[in-house]
């Protein structure tokens, strides 16, 4: 006997066959998940070989130039003005150095990335944050994300655009200068011409890969891992 429910007119049967089509679509997205956990570690890998040579060439610069890394971080007119220069440039250096090469191998990562990250903070709200988000200086309007973001009221956007204008027109007249008195194939074959924002954009990259490897950890292939899953340290009684 056919039941009530079995109709296909029956009250609540296509409710029922959206429920098993979404369970259907879920099920296959699960598995597709519990393929990719097989292939996780490469974010962090990613994240670790990204950040390494940057890490290295902050803090081999610095150590390199130490003494006006010091004025630049104790200036108060055109440096960061921080207290004990001298103290904090050794440990900025140190910290990047150190921990860009412990990035590399993926060892002590969690711990290394700590003082990277506190780095990256004093840079983002000493050396960037007036500049705004920007890294480099957007010439064009119309793809300015201000375009977007100047309607529903954000901080900075309309200023954002007329700054766009602005370095619209300083971009287009140092590229006539250079053609006219220049080489400017050769002078622009290494890329184009930009403005410099020295926004908070690319140190808040840095943060955010730092962070993910804080509370992730190094991933599979590293040295983390290694020691992890292969000394044994004895229990204590």
């Amino acid at each position: 006997m056919l039941h009530i429910n079995d109709r296909p007119d029956a009250p609540g049967t296509g409710q029922n066959n959206l429920k098993q089509l979404f369970a259907g679509l879920y099920n296959h997205y699960h598995q597709m998940i519990t393929h990719l956990k097989k292939v996780q570690f490469l974010a962090p890998l990613i994240f670790r070989l990204f950040l390494t040579p940057i890490f290295l060439t902050f803090g081999i610069n610095k150590a390199m130039h130490f003494e006006s890394t010091v004025q630049w971080f104790g200036n108060t007119e055109w440096g960061l003005g921080l207290p004990m220069p001298a103290l904090l440039a050794f440990l900025a250096i140190s910290a990047e150095i150190i921990g860009g090469i412990c990035l590399l191998f993926g060892f002590l990562t969690r711990i290394v990335s700590i003082p990277l990250i506190i780095t990256m903070i004093v840079a983002i709200f000493t050396a960037h944050i007036d500049n705004g988000w920007n890294a480099i200086a957007p010439s064009d309007p119309q793809t300015n994300i201000a375009q977007v973001t100047q309607h529903i009221g954000f901080p900075g956007a309309k200023e954002s655009l007329q700054n766009s204008v602005e370095v619209k027109e300083r971009l287009q007249r140092m590229r006539a200068i250079l053609k006219e008195h220049g080489n400017y194939r050769y002078l622009t074959e290494k890329g184009s011409v930009v403005i410099l924002n020295n926004g908070i954009e690319f140190a808040v990259i840095y943060l955010s890969m730092l962070l993910s490897l804080l509370f992730t950890g190094a991933g599979k292939l590293s040295l983390d891992y290694l020691f992890t899953r292969n000394i044994v340290i004895p229990n204590r009684e």
